[in-house]
Formats: structure tokens, C-alpha cells, sequence
């Protein structure tokens, strides 16, 4: 029946690499690497074959087996699995690389820095510590052989070959019978009178001084080298000193040598020895104590080495988010420590942690993951964008907060070509329509205007052909200065989606209103902007050839390379106005510094929470988002005024209506679609959803003057009377300064006749006059009554008291 014996080896769950051993250390093991056979992790396997007469050799290493599998501690090599049968012991241990290659390979790369050899060094000590004092153990086998590098750069302690008891009830120290070994050991050992005087750690901190020696110089060719501390840092050469000195009884302690080199000015007292140790007692420090760390983190990783942020402060930091509560403050450190993984390392480790973290309530985790999203951006597929991440984003459009508005916004930029048709024509251009029009932060209202201009080329050609122009000549209309501008800069930066039709009827009549702007910035961009587009009308006119070449991209699918433009005209409004953006809605000073032509004054010190403040230098004008009695009393007709894409207007003028049709063909294109949804009224279009959005603010609703405007309160000044950054204002006087934003809004709207007429205008004069008209009725009506009872009491003369009226 043996010939259905197994096979122990063969069945054993790890396997060999075939690679040949490297660096194994001198004694009786052969360092091989291997893996796991079930989930393919790399592990280090010590190897020791039997060999016939080596039977001491053989009670040596089953001695080593037999200790490493009891002995656990962080500074020890760790044991995974073991196998041992009559011709060989395998010891399987996490993945290690012996010290010497170690330091070989860091050496060809740059060398090691002092911090990894001072915490490398503490790990050690560490181990020998716990050795002698808490197990009352000798291991007599420390040199540079012993000691093994883990993947995160930890030092651990291995050769447990020739350990023995210090108690003395173990027998004495085993035989080494190799001289690579046997030169590490002290000098008191061939002397023995001196056996009885020394420590019980005397020998082991004697072979700790010859593994210093060994790490800064490089192999100790022999035991007189020691006395040239060599390339040893300075703050350790006296400790160094007291490890080598010729009397036993000198030598410290383990705990004590720790102690010594943690003193200030010392070795092992430095950012990076006081991380680790904090990291390995993280699970017991208080939350306070943690959130502080991990905000000074961020700062020293810089400075430590790669290996150590990837395996060791990675897994503290999602430990951390995942079971430790620690919240927004691990978001800086998390990124940068991402920086040093590779693609599939980060997909797999950093962005479950990342979708999580949008899901949550905490405004500061929000708002430091859309700061910091371009770097991650790149990792996040689109399923997981249009699934867990914009539906949780986009909440913030909503925030109180402007700051965390603001930012919302922004994050669009990164977020807009990974959206799907519905998230980004549909649901981002809803949101982006209430916010042109109903935030009451001008900078947040320039800066959505700045964000369409940008992703403008990944909309689809319906959604751009109906919502571009209408945004745009919206912005211009704004009484935010800096948003005036940022409109004129959008048509140009999105110059090639527009038909020649669209620049002639459309465009160029909202460019021309603001050639006398209040602003001498908003009048510059307007004519280099109508220089842009005559331009290409002339060329057209000149050659109408070129007609298709040039509306080439007005009926093109969304294509991220259409955007190039948009950098170089508008680039400015994200790092510029952002930066005012920051200024005008957050209560610290620390935002970046405006580069725009437009400075705003700074916020006050002191203000405790980020509190949106007004902009004083803005006369701000009563639109319908910002008076709710306002709202609520024209709440009919700016709905009309919104829905003039799909109203029937039948009712109007004929002359109104014919000089619509003539200007251009919008009218017959909507009769046309509504023909269509009367004919099928189980359809709905796209253009009948858009219009839906009157509540949340459209793109089509026009900025409304209000009657009677409202004069400004004492002590406001318009918003010419700035300077806006610009060149100092000179004795001549600007002839457009008397011009308020007021009379241009107003001026503006009644040039502009294709398509966005102030109907409400003239409904509320028709109400006003109704309402005189009603007044002076009752006015009429009280003076003939009194008229009558004049004429009564005249006929019948005065009456007299107590007597009764018969009449």
C-alpha cells in the first residue's frame, strides 16, 4: 500500500520560484523566494536539506524551526508555515530580502537616507530588547546575515540558528563551526575569566555594534576595524563607542541604548522613527490625537521613503477612513500616498475608498474631494462617474455653502467627459441654468458661464444649438461685470458651433449692446469678439465655398477635441475669477491670488465661518431670483416669458410675429414641433423637457428690469466708478461712465427683437392701468354719494334731538 503514499512536498501548499536563491545567508539555510499556490502571493521559503553525518547541523536548524514558529513579534521575521520531514525542513515566512542585497540595491540606486537606517536600527534593538528582557533569550547570532527587509522597508530580525537560554537551563550556546559567524563574536569569549562579570546582552550588544559598523562601512573585514567609527552619523558614534568597548560590564542594555539615541539631538529622534511608533500604537491613541497626526502627516511624506507610504502609512490611512472615523483629514495624505501606486494598485485600493467618501454628509470631506478630484479623475471609469459619483455631486449645486458651490462647479470640468447623454445635457444643464440665474454670488455666476464655454464641445449638437446662445447672451446682461465678460468670452471660445445664421441674427446684436458697456474690460472683449465673427462672415461672403467648412462642427457629435479653443480664450476665468470667487464667498484670506484685471476687496480676518459676502462695488439690480415678493408677483408672466420656445403665439401683434419669422427660422422650427406633439401626444421632446426647468431657472429667462426700478441706498456706487484692476483712470473722463447697468440691461433688450422680448412689461402696464382705472371709479363713486346726502340734508334742514324720523 505505499505506493499510494502522498507526497508532503509535493502537496504542499507553496511552491519554489525557479529562480535561483539570492543572497542566502551563511549557515545552513537556502533563501528562496516562492508564492502561495491558492492566491498567488509572494512569500520567502528556508530551505535546509538533510544530509547523512550532519546530525548536529540538523538539531541546529530544527532548533531555528522550532523558535520561529513560537516566537511572534513585530520586529521578528514572521512565520507563515512549515514543513519538516526526513530529508528536509522548508519554513515558509513573509516575503523578505536579506539585508545586505538590500542595502546593495538602494546603494546602485542613491543610498539609503539616515531616517530608514535610524528607524531600521530601532527595529533591531527592538527585537533584542524584547529578547533579553521579556524572554530572557540570547541570540547570539546578530550580524548583517540576520537581519531581513520586508517589502514596506521594515527591519526584522531572523537567524534564530544558535539562540539559547540566558537562564543557563538550556545548556550553554551552541557551536557555530562557521568563521563568517564566529568573527562577530566578542572578545570576552576566549577569555574565560571574564565570563563571570559580564551582562547577560553584553555579547548581543557587541555583535549589535559590529552590524552598525557593518550598515554605514560596508563588511567588516575584521574585529580591529571597529575602532574607526568611519561613516557613522556623529549622534551615534558615542553610543556606538559604549557597544564596542572592551568591558562587558559597560555595554547598555537594549531598552537603555533606545533610550539614549530617542534623547534630543539623538540618532533615532527624528519625524520619521516618531511616525512609525505612532502608526504601530495608532489602535489605542485617542481621535484627537489622530486627527492631529494625520493633518502633520501630509507634510513629511515628502521626505519618507516609497516603499514605507505604500505598504505601511497606505493601510493605516484606509484602516483609518473605514473603521477609525477619521474623516475628511486623511483625504490629503490618502492622495499623495496614491501618487506612488501604479493604475491597478489604485483602482483597487483608492477608489472604493473614494466612492465611499462622496457619498457622505460631511461639507469638509466634499468639498476636499472636489479640490483635490484632478487627481484621481483619471482612475474613475464612466459607469462608476454616472453611478455613484454625479449623483452624489451634484447635490452640492444645492449647498448653502457657496464655497462648496463654487466648487461643484468647477469639478464639472474634469467630471463632463465622463458623463453620459442624460447626466450632462439634461441634468447638468439643468442645474447649471438655475444657477446662472437664481445664485445670488455673482463670482459662482460668472464661473458657471466660464464652465459651459469649456465643456460646451461635449454636448450633443441639439443640446448646444439650444442652450449656448441663450446662456451666453444671458451672462451678458449681468450686473456682475466680471460674468459680462465671461459671456462675450464663451461665444468666442465656442465660436466654431455656431452657424453663420446664428452670428449674423443672434450674436453679433448682444456683442454690439456691449461696445458701450460701463466696463472698459466688457467693451474690449466685445470688439475683439466682433472682430472674430465679422471676420468669418467676410470670409463666407467673400467665398461662400467655405460655408461647410467653416459649419462643420455646428451639427457634429460631441467630440472632446472640439474644446481646444476654450483653453486659450478662456482659460483666465477658471485660475482668476476662482480665485475672486474665493475671495468674495470665503471668510479666510488664504485663496490663491487673483490674477484677474478685476480685484475684489479681500474678506476681513476673523470671520469664523465662510459666510458669503456682498459685493459692494456690483450695484445689484431685483431680478426674479433675488426678491421672493417680486417672484410671487410675476410669477405668471416670466413663466410666459420663459416658455417662448414652445407657446403659441397667435395672440400677439401680426407685425411682432412676422418680423420674428423674417429675422430667423426659430418659429417655424418649434410650429413644426409642436405639430409633430399634437399629432403624437404620448411624445415628448427633448426641447419640451428643457422648458420644463422655468421653475428652477431656464436658459431662455431674460435678466428683467423691474418698474419702477428701486434708487440705490445712500452712499452706493455704481459700478463704474471702480477701478477694476485696470490701467489708473485719467483727468479725461470715460464718455460710457454715465451709463449704469441699468440702462444697458434695458437698451440691450429692446435692440434684441429675435426672440427675447420683455412681454412682461406690458402686462403689468396693462394691470397698472386697470388698476388707475379702477381707482378713479371708486373715487367718482364716493363724490356722488357724498353729493347725494348733501343734497338730502340741504332740502330737510337740521334735525332736532328726541325727535323721530318719518320718513
Amino acid at each position: 500500500m505505499w505506493f499510494f503514499a502522498r507526497d508532503p512536498v509535493r502537496d504542499f501548499p507553496f511552491e519554489l520560484s525557479p529562480e535561483p536563491p539570492e543572497g542566502s545567508p551563511p549557515g545552513p539555510w537556502v533563501l528562496h523566494r516562492g508564492r502561495k499556490k491558492a492566491t498567488g502571493s509572494p512569500v520567502s521559503i528556508f530551505v535546509y536539506d538533510v544530509k547523512p553525518g550532519a546530525e548536529e547541523q540538523t538539531q541546529v536548524a530544527k532548533a531555528a524551526f522550532k523558535r520561529l514558529k513560537t516566537l511572534r513579534h513585530p520586529n521578528i521575521l514572521a512565520y507563515i508555515d512549515g514543513l519538516e520531514t526526513d530529508k528536509c525542513l522548508h519554513v515558509v515566512t513573509e516575503a523578505v530580502t536579506p539585508l545586505g542585497v538590500y542595502l546593495k540595491a538602494r546603494a546602485e540606486a542613491g543610498g539609503l537616507k539616515e531616517l530608514e537606517l535610524s528607524w531600521g536600527l530601532h527595529q533591531i534593538v527592538k527585537a533584542l530588547s524584547f529578547l533579553v528582557n521579556d524572554c530572557s533569550l540570547i541570540h547570539n547570532n546578530v550580524c548583517m546575515a540576520a537581519v531581513f527587509v520586508d517589502r514596506a522597508g521594515e527591519w526584522k530580525l531572523g537567524g534564530l540558528d544558535y539562540m539559547y537560554s540566558a537562564q543557563g537551563n538550556g545548556g550553554g550556546p551552541p557551536r557555530k563551526g562557521i568563521p563568517e559567524l564566529e568573527q562577530y563574536d566578542p572578545p570576552e569569549l576566549a577569555d574565560g575569566s571574564g565570563r563571570a562579570v559580564r551582562e547577560k546582552w553584553s555579547a548581543d550588544m557587541w555583535r549589535l555594534g559590529c552590524l552598525i559598523w557593518e550598515v554605514f562601512n560596508g563588511s567588516l573585514p575584521r574585529a580591529a576595524a571597529l575602532r574607526n567609527p568611519g561613516k557613522i552619523p556623529k549622534s551615534l558614534v558615542p553610543h556606538y563607542c559604549e557597544l564596542v568597548g572592551a568591558n562587558p560590564k559597560v555595554r547598555p542594555n537594549p531598552a537603555r541604548f533606545l533610550q539614549n539615541c530617542r534623547a534630543p539631538g539623538g540618532f533615532m529622534n527624528n519625524r520619521f522613527v516618531e511616525t512609525n511608533l505612532f502608526l504601530e500604537e495608532i489602535q489605542i491613541k485617542e481621535p484627537a490625537e489622530k486627527q492631529k497626526f494625520f493633518q502633520e502627516l501630509s507634510k513629511s511624506l515628502d521626505s519618507f521613503p516609497e516603499d514605507f507610504c505604500r505598504h505601511k502609512v497606505l493601510p493605516q490611512l484606509l484602516t483609518a477612513f473605514e473603521f477609525g472615523n477619521a474623516g475628511a483629514v486623511v483625504l490629503t495624505p490618502l492622495f499623495k500616498v496614491g501618487k506612488f501606486l501604479s493604475a491597478e494598485e489604485y483602482q483597487q485600493k483608492i477608489i472604493p475608498v473614494v466612492v465611499k467618501m462622496f457619498s457622505s454628509t460631511d461639507r469638509a470631506m466634499r468639498i476636499r474631494l472636489l479640490q483635490q478630484m484632478e487627481q484621481f479623475i483619471q482612475y474613475l471609469n464612466e459607469p462608476t462617474v454616472n453611478t455613484q459619483i454625479f449623483p452624489h455631486v451634484v447635490h452640492g449645486f444645492l449647498d448653502t455653502n457657496p464655497a462648496i458651490r463654487e466648487q461643484t462647479v468647477k469639478s464639472m470640468l474634469l467630471l463632463a467627459p465622463k458623463l453620459n447623454e442624460t447626466n450632462l445635457n439634461v441634468e447638468l444643464m439643468k442645474h447649471f441654468a438655475r444657477l446662472q440665474a437664481k445664485d445670488e454670488q455673482g463670482p459662482i455666476r460668472c464661473n458657471t458661464t466660464v464652465c459651459l464655454g469649456k465643456i460646451g464641445s461635449y454636448l450633443s449638437a441639439t443640446t448646444r444649438h439650444r442652450v449656448l446662445t441663450s446662456a451666453f447672451s444671458r451672462a451678458t446682461k449681468d450686473p456682475f461685470a466680471p460674468s459680462r465678460v465671461a459671456g462675450v468670452l464663451g461665444f468666442a471660445a465656442t465660436h466654431n458651433l455656431y452657424s453663420m445664421n446664428d452670428c449674423a441674427h443672434k450674436i453679433l446684436p448682444v456683442l454690439c449692446g456691449l461696445t458701450v458697456d460701463p466696463e472698459k474690460s466688457v467693451r474690449d472683449q466685445a470688439f475683439k469678439a466682433i472682430r472674430s465673427f465679422l471676420s468669418k462672415l467676410e470670409s463666407v461672403s467673400e467665398d461662400p465655398t467655405q460655408l461647410a467648412e467653416v459649419e462643420k462642427d455646428v451639427h457634429a457629435a460631441s467630440s472632446p477635441g472640439m474644446g481646444g479653443a476654450a483653453a486659450s480664450w478662456a482659460g483666465w476665468a477658471v485660475t482668476g475669477v476662482s480665485s475672486l470667487t474665493s475671495k468674495l464667498i470665503r471668510a479666510h484670506p488664504t485663496a490663491a491670488p487673483a490674477e484677474t484685471n478685476v480685484p475684489q476687496r479681500p474678506a476681513p480676518e476673523g470671520l469664523p465661518a465662510p459666510a458669503p459676502t456682498p459685493v459692494p462695488a456690483v450695484p445689484t439690480t431685483s431680478g426674479p431670483w433675488e426678491t421672493q415678493e417680486e417672484g410671487k408677483d410675476t410669477e405668471e408672466d416670466s413663466s410666459a416669458a420663459d416658455r417662448w420656445d414652445d407657446e403659441d403665439w397667435g395672440s400677439l401683434e401680426q407685425e411682432a410675429e412676422s418680423v420674428l419669422a423674417q429675422r430667423d427660422d426659430w418659429s417655424t422650427r418649434n410650429q413644426a414641433s409642436r405639430a409633430g406633439q399634437a399629432s403624437n401626444p404620448g411624445h415628448r421632446s427633448q426641447e419640451s423637457d428643457w422648458s420644463s426647468w422655468e421653475a428652477e431657472g431656464s436658459w431662455e429667462q431674460d435678466w428683467q428690469e423691474p418698474s419702477p426700478p428701486e434708487p440705490p441706498p445712500e452712499g452706493t456706487r455704481l459700478a463704474s466708478e471702480y477701478n477694476w484692476g485696470g490701467p489708473e483712470p485719467s483727468d479725461k473722463g470715460d464718455p460710457f461712465a454715465a451709463l449704469s447697468v441699468h440702462q444697458e440691461a434695458g437698451a440691450q433688450s429692446r435692440r434684441d427683437s429675435w426672440g427675447d422680448d420683455n412681454w412682461e412689461g406690458l402686462e403689468t402696464e396693462s394691470r397698472q392701468a386697470k388698476a388707475e382705472l379702477a381707482r378713479k371709479k371708486r373715487e367718482e363713486r364716493r363724490r356722488e354719494m357724498e353729493a347725494k346726502r348733501a343734497e338730502k340734508k340741504a332740502a330737510k334742514g337740521p334735525m332736532k334731538l328726541g325727535t323721530r324720523k318719518l320718513d
